[in-house]
């Protein structure tokens, strides 16, 4: 370890030292004795001792704020909501910001006298270059003001940054201090509030709304700002403002529930470029997100998450999403992905168009060759390992894994040209095949693997009998014939028969291929209906018939009957235990069995061996056609 580094071990170390230090002071002699005299409503005796404490008090709160700026990882809320309490909101405003201004001149000489680093900085120091590359245009000072209302940086971090630029002093100095005082004010008035409820005995439930309607007001703030000001021209574009609150959002509940281990997209490869991947969980859009983009990438989504009444309202301007309606011909999409890689931004899209039901690769059955000619850019294969028993789609509970995202292979725009568009498609589908169960990333001691894996597995491959699978704990068993299939730690059953879930699934799907051979389909169930219009509205609810034959689909009620030759009909997109769903007219058809809700799977199982024996008698032809989407 160089001198250097040691100089700056020994700095973090006695500033945290000292701000352990003087918060322990302030706390046991100020804060702690104000409170209980306002409990006792002895706002005199407070007055008093703040009075003798005098510039004692005033120089911890100052020094406090200082030294967690130069050590950067201590949150400044702390001393602030504190001070809040103690003082004050004039004098605990005024006391924060002097405090913020002398840790940021510290950190100015440290950083401009001395070429100090600090560990915890750098590790912020890659957001913050990242932010600034997308935003060169910007002045300095107008980029520090975007930090400042960015919730994600701390203040020392900013001040870290705003050091090593070539920024005046006074300048600098200007900025922070005016930067700052957004969310010192709230800060402090949830101290102030606090106190004021100490003081008078007031329903904590109402002291608390006081608080989320505070933050409420900062978010507000911030919002304004980035979105009228800073992100004005980004509208209809990744870099939105309501974009990157998504992603922060996402990153904020999944974060500490997953860890994440991505390859980096290579130097090499510039954006725009497109990035495809299998699709094993519904968060699969969160872990590719690891790959440390060049620019903010766009996905390409299920149009039905679109039209949810928050989003939908919202996801035109956030230009992060891309929606498609699942396997039914929506030229918008191409559209939207010829839009954003012309705009240069990459653009993220799961071929397989659904979920995984068995942790193995659906087939990628609507065909991309054409159109990534079309756009010209490299094409980034990517494989997601881990993610599908973490929660699988017959699951709702979800266990904590590791996910590991792999680059699989990267085909070079000129290499484009090397392949025709059979080969092309073939290669990409070939590349992004996995199975989960093949190389298992986690150990699961979980005692409920198999709750809802009937569900999926509907059909007992011993003696052939629907519908009589039940699941609990760990295993999976047969109400007709008693036959039990126990889960172990790596998700493979133990004992004779299947030794995996997708074993089993192909192991049911043999007994229906056969079945289909045997004898003429003819599928039939009552159903009630939800319809949902463009906008993601609800505009049918009603009961009505499905019937399923070699030749249609055909949906009948009172109101209306249809028929989709099943020539046209390439997957039907299911919930376990809940729907099956497909697109006609425009319009989104949630069908919901009647009886026997293990049926959605058979009914999907089915139309996918349907699509299966079509595609090994006609050969795929070398037409255009639109891509993949995220699924259900």
């Amino acid at each position: 370890m160089t001198t250097k580094r040691r100089i700056e071990k020994i700095v973090m170390i006695l500033s945290v030292v000292c701000v352990l230090a003087l918060f322990t002071y302030f706390l046991w002699d100020i804060l702690v004795p104000v409170l209980k005299m306002n409990f006792k409503n002895d706002t005199e005796g407070a007055k008093e001792l703040l009075r003798q404490k005098g510039w004692m008090g005033y120089l911890t709160v100052i020094f406090v704020e200082a030294l967690q700026m130069v050590v950067v990882f201590i949150p400044a809320e702390f001393i602030q909501i504190s001070s809040g309490l103690s003082y004050p909101f004039p004098l605990a405003l005024l006391l924060c910001d002097l405090g913020v201004c002398l840790g940021a001149t510290i950190i100015f000489v440290l950083v401009r006298a001395f070429r100090f680093e600090n560990g915890a900085y750098l590790k912020s120091k890659e957001k913050i270059d990242r932010l600034a590359t997308s935003k060169k245009e910007r002045g300095v000072v107008l980029f520090l003001y975007f930090l400042f209302f960015m919730p994600i940086i701390p203040f020392g971090a900013i001040c870290y940054y705003g050091s090593s630029t070539k920024l005046r002093y006074w300048k600098y100095i200007l900025t922070v201090s005016t930067g700052v005082i957004p969310s010192i004010v709230t800060s402090n008035l949830m101290g102030s509030a606090a106190k004021a409820f100490f003081a008078h005995n007031l329903p904590i439930p109402l002291l608390v709304l006081i608080i989320v309607l505070l933050a409420a007001l900062l978010f507000a703030l911030i919002f304004f700002f980035l979105d009228r000001i800073y992100f004005k021209e980004n509208k209809g574009t990744p870099d939105s403002i309501l974009y990157i609150a998504f992603l922060r959002f996402v990153k904020l509940v999944r974060g500490r529930k997953q860890k994440v281990i991505a390859d980096e997209i290579p130097e090499d490869v510039q954006s725009p470029y497109v990035v495809l991947a299998n699709h094993q969980s519904f968060y699969d859009f969160y872990y590719l997100l690891a790959m440390k983009h060049k620019r903010n990438p766009a996905f390409v989504v299920n149009r039905y998450y679109l039209g949810k009444p928050f989003v939908r309202s919202h996801w035109r301007n956030s230009g992060g999403f891309i929606p498609k309606r699942l396997f039914n011909a929506d030229l918008s999409t191409v559209r939207g992905i010829i839009r954003t890689v012309r705009m240069g931004y990459p653009v993220v899209i799961f071929p397989e168009g659904r979920l995984s039901p068995d942790g193995a690769s659906n087939p990628i059955l609507e065909q991309g060759a054409a159109l990534w000619r079309k756009l010209n850019v490299d094409l980034v294969l990517t494989r997601i390992e881990g993610a599908y028993f973490s929660i699988p789609k017959w699951r709702r509970r979800f266990y904590r894994s590791t996910i590991r995202v792999k680059i699989a292979k990267i085909i070079r725009r000129e290499e484009l040209k090397n392949y025709t568009d059979a080969e092309l498609d073939d290669l990409i589908e070939q590349t992004l095949r996995f199975d989960a169960s093949e190389a298992p990333e986690n150990r699961y001691r979980q005692k409920d693997k198999a709750e809802g894996l009937h569900n999926l597995l509907y059909r007992c491959p011993n003696c052939g009998k629907l519908y009589e699978m039940k699941s609990k704990g760990n295993a999976l068993s047969c109400a007709a014939c008693g036959a039990t299939f126990e889960l172990g730690e790596d998700y493979r059953f133990t004992g004779a028969g299947p030794r995996t879930i997708p074993e089993f699934y192909r192991a049911i799907a043999d007994i229906e291929a056969r079945e289909l051979k045997e004898r003429p389909l003819d599928l039939q169930t009552g159903v009630r209906l939800r319809v949902f219009d463009e906008t993601g509205h609800t505009v049918v609810r009603e009961k009505g018939e499905c019937r399923l034959t070699n030749a249609e689909f055909t949906y009948r009620s009172a109101r209306e009957t249809f028929s989709i030759p099943t020539e046209n009909l390439p997957a039907l997109p299911f919930s376990c235990g809940e729907e099956f769903e497909l697109y006609h007219q425009n319009k989104l058809y949630y069908f919901y069995p009647e009886t026997d809700r293990q049926q959605v799977a058979r009914w999907a199982l089915i139309v996918d061996l349907l699509t299966a024996a079509r595609r090994e008698k006609k050969p795929q032809t070398e037409t255009e056609k639109p891509t993949g989407s995220k699924g259900e």
